[in-house]
């Protein structure tokens, strides 16, 4: 099943870093470090591409402007520095199925894209309902 890494960061940490992290945010912009509306701007970016005149009248768009702000970094810094930490500890493993996942839930990749594609449709309805 899953293994214990002791080369990982100290928890306390970490969690004290992002808080840090969280109160320089509010203190250098007004507004807190988040994902979500970072998701709604990469949409409008797509979708100017397509059809700018469509995202004038698209009233939650033009809300939330699509642009390349300090939020859409961070979501970037958030992907990258993931991905560099676990490249760096020696833990990074490309694999369509985790070993968790196959051991409770067997080997099927569609099974985990849908449950993957759901679970991230409703943790972002619930992030975009709470306006976050």
């Amino acid at each position: 099943m899953a293994k214990v890494l002791d080369k990982g960061w100290n928890p306390y940490l970490a969690g004290a870093l992002a808080g840090l992290l969280l109160v320089a945010s509010i203190w250098f912009t007004g507004k807190y470090a988040g994902a979500s509306t970072t998701y709604v701007r990469a949409i409008g970016m797509v979708e100017t591409v397509f059809s700018p005149e469509r995202v004038k009248q698209t009233e939650y768009l033009m809300k939330e402007a699509p642009i390349i702000d300090w939020q859409w970094m961070f979501v970037i810094g958030i992907i990258l520095g993931s991905f560099l930490s676990a490249a760096q500890s020696g833990d990074l493993k490309l694999k369509a199925v985790p070993d968790l996942w196959e051991s409770r839930f067997g080997p099927s990749r569609l099974k985990r894209a849908g449950a993957a594609f759901l679970g991230g449709t409703i943790a972002m309805f619930g992030a975009r309902l709470a306006d976050g």
